[in-house]
């Protein structure tokens, strides 16, 4: 009987937790609902929660990669004010936090890694899972900057536990707002922040990672980039 190399192949996604005042996190709404789902190649979803710490959140993420050692790995984090599923290009060696985390920490212009490198890119073929994602009718694109909150400091550390594992590819994504997280906000009963709804971004997200799988080879060469 024929079996696949990626029969049994883990994913793992994780999403944050609620923070800032927020009762809900989009990326754990949507990272819990993919937990089993299993692709036709054989590779299966596995989720895990992250809490919003500085610190604390690599502790906890490299230990998932060491219960699971993925295949490949995709983070999720609430970008409140964009409007697309956003593939982050790039993460900084830098945590520089507008506000305190969840345990109150606030770092400002700190390493994420002492002694690390500036800055790790993304594995993943992003620009192939934009393109692909918005044939199928999803808003997304290619980000620039993953931010310097527990976003980026998650995404940054995530390249450094995989630097000496190339054949683990590994990102990050930005999704919007939920509606009702930004109906909550001052601007009235339909926000003032774009959002998506959380089936779209469910079954963007899950295709996404179709499209990671599908363009293992390589990526897409073409522009997209940004002016400012």
């Amino acid at each position: 009987m024929h079996t696949s190399v990626m029969d049994n192949a883990r994913i793992l996604v994780t999403g944050f937790e609620p923070f800032g005042g927020e009762t809900v996190n989009p990326s754990w709404e949507v990272a819990r609902y993919l937990n089993g789902v299993a692709f036709s190649d054989g590779a299966v979803i596995h989720v895990r929660k992250l809490p919003c710490i500085f610190g604390v959140a690599l502790t906890r993420l490299k230990a998932y990669l060491d219960e699971l050692d993925p295949v490949l790995v995709l983070a999720l984090g609430q970008a409140g004010g964009r409007s697309e599923l956003s593939l982050e290009r790039v993460a900084i060696n830098v945590d520089d936090a507008r506000i305190p985390d969840n345990a109150g920490a606030q770092p400002v212009d700190e390493p994420v890694v002492a002694g690390g490198p500036a800055a790790y890119f993304s594995t993943l073929p992003i620009k192939a899972m934009a393109a692909g994602l918005r044939a199928a009718g999803h808003p997304a694109g290619v980000s620039q900057t993953a931010g310097t909150f527990v976003c980026n400091h998650v995404f940054y550390g995530l390249q450094h536990l995989l630097r000496d594992r190339p054949q683990v590819r590994s990102g990050f994504m930005h999704i919007p707002y939920l509606p009702e997280q930004s109906a909550r906000l001052p601007g009235g009963p339909f926000g003032a922040a774009p959002s998506l709804g959380l089936e779209a971004m469910r079954e963007g997200v899950r295709l996404a990672l179709e499209l990671a799988l599908a363009n293992a080879g390589g990526d897409l060469r073409e522009a997209a980039g940004a002016i400012s």
